[in-house]
């Protein structure tokens, strides 16, 4: 297992970290809870492969993870560094339950890193810099905090002005092969010392699957989820990468793609980099998801669709897409078939993209 150290806390870390997003789950819909029979020997053993990080939430797996996570520290908890997050930015008795629950939930005296849940810019400079900063700092010094940190879902110039007010001790934030936008902060924060843990990486699922485009890429690694993790981690500017594993395959080979001391040569990573550009050059040829053609007055979501179609299209991704494009969850608006093909987005694409055929071409594209 490689390891790091996570910036200003000094915490000496396993450079994969266990994300418990994803723990195996048993039951039907709200009443599904956590298999603690699956779950624990995975955890457990990714603690035995040289695991020492683990991350969770309140409300990750209908609210059981950190139950379930709590139970798989027993006997590990001296050598494992525990994250968790908190989402409550407007009422303090909310926000010190929360506080409470995760450390029975997880059976500890103290978290190590605690995180602001989805932190932004706006967040930061309405709710968290002036109130919320003190509650942390209150549980800080009553020594139920190690660290204040935050995860974040926001701009680069955004982090990068987190990054410069010097609150946070890590940040954990989105960045894979397929949404690099974060780049230039990640570098930027190991500047300044704060640790970066990088969640997604592989890209929420999308990379877990394969792609005949990105298998292509480097002829020793053959899975894309495998080339995905070895991607973040031959970033020197990441200190953790979090996999959300939810089965023990998933475990083991994760526990061997981060215990190869070369992630990546250079060499490979100049490869990856040039496809990766003529492949981002390529799907903004057919939109660059500006957002411009919406409102559509039927309510299609055009962006996601063209988003969903394109990463099929070009990175080869269509299992994925049309899984996604089937379930259709968590998503606004409609899907491609509700067009009515009145030309108002048209109008105002500045690509001048025909996007009555092409969402007729993706919805018979993804729905196959």
């Amino acid at each position: 297992m490689q390891y790091t150290t996570l910036g200003k806390t000094g915490y000496r870390v396993s450079r994969l970290g266990f994300g418990a997003m994803r723990l195996p789950m048993v039951g039907e819909g709200e009443a599904a809870r956590v298999n603690r029979e699956l779950a624990i020997p995975m955890i457990h053993r990714a603690f035995e492969g040289g695991v020492t990080y683990i991350d969770t939430a309140v409300g990750y797996c209908n609210g059981d993870s950190q139950r379930a996570v709590g139970e798989a520290l027993k006997g590990w908890r001296d050598k494992i560094v525990v994250s968790t997050k908190n989402h409550e930015y407007k009422d303090e008795k909310t926000w010190w339950t929360n506080l409470e629950n995760s450390l029975e939930r997880l059976q500890i005296s103290y978290i190590d890193i605690y995180n602001h849940h989805g932190l932004n810019w706006e967040r930061f400079t309405t709710d968290a810099r002036d109130t919320v900063s003190t509650w942390m700092r209150r549980a800080k010094d009553q020594g139920l905090i190690k660290h204040i940190c935050f995860s974040f879902h926001d701009s680069n110039e955004n982090l990068i002005k987190l990054i410069d007010y010097g609150y946070g001790d890590s940040i954990t934030l989105q960045y894979n092969m397929l949404d690099r936008s974060l780049e230039e902060g990640i570098a930027y924060a190991r500047e300044k010392g704060v640790g970066v843990v990088v969640m997604g990486p592989v890209a929420g699922g999308r990379l877990g699957t394969n792609s005949e485009v990105l298998e292509e890429l480097l002829p020793q690694v053959k899975r894309v989820p495998e080339l995905a993790l070895r991607f973040v981690l031959s970033n020197a500017n990441v200190g953790v990468a979090l996999s959300g594993m939810s089965t023990m395959q998933q475990v083991e080979e994760n526990l061997a793609t981060a215990s190869d001391p070369v992630a990546l040569t250079d060499d490979d990573r100049a490869v990856i980099d040039e496809h990766l550009v003529r492949l981002k050059e390529l799907a903004n040829l057919y939109c660059t998801g500006c957002g411009y053609c919406m409102p559509c007055p039927n309510e299609v979501n055009i962006p996601h669709v063209f988003r969903l179609y394109n990463e099929a299209k070009v990175y080869g991704l269509w299992e994925v897409a049309r899984k996604a494009y089937d379930e259709w969850r968590g998503v606004s608006g409609k899907r491609a078939d509700a067009c009515l093909e009145c030309g108002e987005c048209e109008q105002k694409c500045p690509q001048n993209i025909e996007i009555i055929r092409q969402l007729a071409e993706a919805d018979e594209a993804l729905t196959r």
